[in-house]
């Protein structure tokens, strides 16, 4: 009778996950083995933070009580730091915003990174995951077709879908 039950294909293996119990699998473990199993499959599109929802700083933006309210309310953790033709120049981390002085006004260009790494919306996780071991960074802007900044891509991103926190 077991025989009848066992999936022949990924597809049939997920419908069975899906019909066991609850008290066998949890929503976040069918979550969890919902994204190992659909890595492959996936592209960096898939997980970023689209251009509209990030937060850019100018250049000569001054780095303020007002504009460090504003980051740091943002909940985002990075930010493209852009030349008046609106260029991405480099990248604010907040770790280097932490040494300002909350007194103190200084020009946003002093604390970014000009070292900045990108992905395509189309580049598979397979891939990022050995650009992140390449270029041991966990933040990049990801480019669409044209080569327009179409979001950011994170480690932790990775990391929530391989762990069933925001399967999409």
């Amino acid at each position: 009778m077991w025989e009848k039950n066992v999936p022949q294909t990924a597809e049939e293996l997920i419908e069975l996950i899906q019909l066991t119990p609850r008290t066998v699998l949890s929503q976040r473990d069918r979550e969890r083995i919902a994204g190992v199993m659909s890595f492959d499959d996936r592209v960096v599109g898939d997980l970023m933070v689209s251009r509209d929802k990030m937060v850019f700083v100018n250049e000569k933006d001054l780095l303020g009580p007002l504009m460090l309210d504003k980051l740091y309310k943002s909940g985002f953790t990075n930010f493209p730091v852009v030349d008046n033709d609106e260029k991405v120049c480099g990248v604010i981390h907040t770790e280097s915003l932490n040494m300002l002085e909350i007194k103190k006004t200084e020009r946003a260009n002093k604390y970014m990174d000009k070292q900045v790494f990108y992905l395509r919306v189309d580049d598979s996780l397979n891939y990022a995951v050995e650009e992140i071991e390449r270029t041991n960074s966990y933040y990049f802007l990801v480019l669409d077709k044209e080569d327009r900044m179409a979001g950011f891509f994170t480690v932790q991103m990775l990391l929530d879908f391989l762990l069933g926190k925001n399967v999409v």
